[in-house]
């Protein structure tokens, strides 16, 4: 779980409008969220969801050969 520190930047009724974090907490958030991620990634995560809903096992390496 991640704390933010934030800084709320109101208008003159008092209203938020914005809103400032700390750049390593954002950086934390866009990897958890994954926006740091570049097409190619993003590609091969989706050729990777569809190879498990195809069940298509040999897309995958079996853990024990990883180690």
């Amino acid at each position: 779980m991640i704390t933010v520190s934030k800084k709320y930047i109101v208008d003159e009724q008092g209203r938020p409008q914005e809103v400032v974090i700390p750049w390593n907490q954002y950086r934390q958030i866009a990897e958890i969220l994954g926006l740091d991620l570049d097409e190619e990634a993003i590609a091969d995560l989706q050729q990777a969801r569809r190879d498990r809903e195809m069940k298509n096992r040999d897309a995958y390496v079996d853990l024990d050969e990883i180690r």
